[in-house]
């Protein structure tokens, strides 16, 4: 470890930062799933594909946490974090881009079609069944952003600081 590192407070403990990033991911998915539970928003495919990138990144962390004492490991392991807190953004970015009509979302982001060849008893199915939410819908926002334009910010974030400690840590 680096001199400047061993005066960082941060660094003291080299598990810190593994279960900084593992309680970010549980926060955010957390928070997905109370609001899709208890605030009633239901999800699209997209919303669903950035909790993958959540799950990847606190994949990685836990990781990093395992492999605390072996630093060149735990750097690589913080980086993938980052990486995977810029794929997430990368996809909360095109779903921005879906909701405000700036692009096409991709064929599973609009509620699948009614088979009309389907028999009576399948159709009637068909149409009572609960349709899935649309990616070019905005179902919440703040201040005019939505929470994929949230995401997006707050994964930024997330890889900034994965990349910051993932610089200074393990060297």
């Amino acid at each position: 470890m680096s001199v400047l590192a061993e005066q960082d407070p941060l660094f003291k403990n080299p598990r810190l930062i593994p279960a900084a990033i593992v309680l970010v991911c549980l926060a955010a998915l957390g928070s997905a799933f109370a609001s899709e539970i208890w605030g009633g928003l239901d999800p699209c495919v997209l919303c669903i594909y950035q909790r993958y990138a959540y799950g990847a990144a606190m994949i990685f962390g836990i990781g990093a946490f395992v492999v605390a004492d072996r630093p060149k490991l735990r750097r690589m392991e913080i980086l993938l974090a980052a990486l995977a807190f810029l794929a997430g953004a990368g996809i909360a970015m095109f779903h921005v881009g879906v909701e405000q009509q700036w692009w096409q979302g991709t064929e599973s982001c609009y509620a699948p079609a009614v088979d009309f060849n389907a028999s009576i008893d399948d159709l009637r199915q068909q149409l009572l069944a609960k349709k899935p939410a649309t990616c070019d819908q905005v179902a919440w926002s703040l201040g005019g952003i939505s929470i994929a334009g949230y995401n997006v910010i707050a994964s930024l974030i997330f890889a900034a600081g994965c990349l910051w400690a993932g610089r200074r840590a393990g060297t």
